[in-house]
């Protein structure tokens, strides 16, 4: 046989394979479509009433200023058209490997070279872009909407236009077309591998796996901070880290994380965790590890994670250290609840927290941010129905809305990658994290949603929580407020506007660079991001900005020295739990691995 009879019959035997993986995968695909889960409309887009709005504000838009709409269509025409004859002129001159000029702006979808120099691709990326532009001008210049819906009208619009890019599709993605001709085609049967994966995974739902799920395992290579569980009850289990210092402050640290996701994000790895960083400055560390609720849990409600969280938590650490207080810290959703923790501590007289901290913390709602359009009664009518069915809203819900917060980054992005280049997931610890959601139980979603997020009642008429009413006016005690510039969630202005109404004369506030968790998770040894820093209390967020301190580097160390001032002197390092508090299991204890029943 010559060498050329060899490598045609391998082509030949690894075409037939692959057919046949095609023809297996296929019929895996049509069963899990089959069994695809009915999911509300209410809960897949915005109400009709939205589009209807838009509609109706375009035809004013047309009746009462023609020339606008004119002028607006006549300008995409013209650019459309230019970029048209500036292609046929390359054409004509035989310049078939010289794409027309190329005014449109820097995009990372785009990054591969072949979309800047290959005059097909090119071509069809600028006319998109530019289509894209008209777009986006056309629903921001309509003049008949109420700025609550021109907001959602914006980014469902932006949302459809991110779809329809051409990068999404293999037959205009360069980049996966080659990688396809590169392989004979494997590359394609790896990705719809990868697609019927994540089909299966989520009942017939597309939700891309982000990070390499066999990568990690929580207690092996993320969370290993050294500590113990030392107390739980049905709704968290408390972690008491070991010591790392020989000696201690005296008032111990107890940290609240958000039950939206799982507290290891807080002890990721070693170089990058807060948990450990912590406890090597010498602080006495617990974090609340919450259960994941399953559906017995239907009736449990924010009352119920203060009183059977927040307060046995703090009970349980005062009575582990023998301390009369408590350093406080949470984070998102957690830090809301320990600002209504603490305007119900002092209700009740009960000044056992000496300071409390609040990562990315909303209290004051009335500017939703990016949220917002997830906070209208068209959605928050098809979550209260869902988990009136259900007893709790499921993480699925939570992860596919907090993506497409950011959809080219965490849906299209990770789908190409998956789905068109047959590329395994990355080994990102951060992502795995992302991915490993948690349920919220239906009474408590329902509140949050209804009475703070939608009517804003701790920051206004007072909400109604464990026979008090409380306000956001009502935290007095001595605080510190980390915000996130580009937090996508938990907005910093809105975060400042909070922190500046409650009721605490000693009150510092740290804007960090970055997002979310990136800026919180930001270990002094990367040198990342920085921060800013301002004493002033001014009634404008951008006021404060404009005279705040920038800052080199993490704000870690500043909190921390911020912290020492309140938190005592030094005392022997204290070993997890004690006699009435017998170690449960090590850390990172059962409740994050836990699967709910359904």
């Amino acid at each position: 046989m010559t060498t050329e009879q060899h490598g045609a019959g391998a082509d030949l035997e690894r075409l037939n394979a692959n057919l046949a993986k095609i023809e297996e995968l296929t019929q895996r695909l049509v069963a899990v479509m089959s069994r695809k889960r009915h999911i509300d409309p209410a809960l897949q887009g915005p109400g009709q009433e939205l589009f209807m709005k838009a509609a109706a504000a375009y035809l004013a838009e047309m009746m009462a200023n023609p020339a606008k709409i004119l002028e607006h269509q006549i300008g995409y025409w013209g650019k459309a058209l230019r970029h048209y004859v500036e292609a046929q002129q390359q054409l004509v001159k035989g310049r078939l490997t010289e794409p027309p000029p190329d005014r449109t702006p820097k995009d990372r979808r785009f990054r591969n070279p072949l979309w800047e120099t290959h005059p097909y691709f090119n071509y069809i990326k600028q006319q998109y872009l530019l289509s894209a532009e008209a777009i986006e001008q056309a629903v921001r210049d309509l003049e008949h909407l109420d700025p609550k819906d021109r907001k959602r009208l914006e980014y469902f619009s932006r949302q459809i236009v991110d779809m329809f890019s051409p990068a999404n599709f293999l037959g205009t993605n360069p980049e996966a077309l080659a990688r396809a001709v590169e392989t004979d085609g494997q590359s394609l049967v790896d990705g719809l591998e990868n697609l019927v994966r994540d089909l299966e995974a989520n009942d017939g739902e597309l939700l891309v796996t982000l990070a390499d799920r066999d990568a990690f395992r929580v207690g092996t290579n993320l969370a290993t901070t050294p500590g113990a569980v030392v107390f739980r009850n049905r709704m968290f289990e408390l972690i008491q880290y070991a010591p790392a210092t020989d000696t201690v402050h005296a008032i111990p640290l107890v940290i609240f994380p958000p039950w939206i996701n799982k507290f290891y994000i807080l002890d990721l790895k070693p170089e990058n965790s807060l948990v450990k960083w912590l406890v090597e400055q010498g602080y006495t560390l617990f974090v609340v590890s919450w259960v994941n609720p399953d559906p017995s849990y239907r009736d449990v409600d924010l009352g119920t994670y203060v009183e059977e969280g927040y307060l046995a938590a703090l009970r349980e650490v005062k009575a582990i250290t023998g301390e009369s207080r408590v350093n406080a810290v949470g984070y998102c959703i957690a830090g809301t609840t320990l600002a209504l923790t603490l305007a119900l501590m002092r209700k009740r007289g009960d000044d056992s927290v000496a300071s409390a901290t609040f990562f990315t913390t909303l209290t004051d709602f009335s500017d939703q941010g990016e949220m917002g359009v997830f906070l209208t009664d068209d959605f928050v009518d098809g979550i209260e129905e869902e988990v009136n069915k259900k007893g709790v809203l499921e993480s699925f819900f939570m992860s596919r809305t907090f993506s497409f917060l950011r959809s080219n980054d965490l849906i299209y992005a990770p789908a190409i990658r998956s789905y068109m280049l047959g590329e395994p997931p990355p080994a990102f610890e951060l992502l795995y994290w992302n991915g490993d959601g948690t349920n919220l139980p239906a009474r408590m979603a329902v509140q949050y949603l209804r009475g703070l997020c939608q009517e804003d009642r701790f920051a206004r008429d007072g909400f109604d929580l464990c026979g008090e009413t409380l306000h956001v006016a009502d935290v007095q005690v001595p605080l510190c407020a980390v915000a996130c510039e580009s937090d996508h969630i938990a907005g910093w202005k809105a975060s400042y506007a909070g922190v500046r109404q409650m009721g605490s004369a000693d009150k510092t506030f740290i804007l960090s660079e970055s997002g979310h968790i990136a800026g919180i998770i930001n270990p002094p040894s990367k040198r990342k991001y920085g921060h800013y820093t301002n004493a002033d209390w001014p009634e404008s967020p951008d006021d404060w900005r404009a005279g705040a301190t920038f800052h080199e580097g993490s704000w870690w160390p500043r909190w921390e020295e911020w912290l020492a001032g309140r938190s005592g002197g030094q005392v022997p390092a204290r070993q997890p739990g004690d006699a009435a508090h017998p170690v449960l299991a090590p850390a990172p204890g059962t409740y994050v691995t836990a699967i709910p029943d359904p």
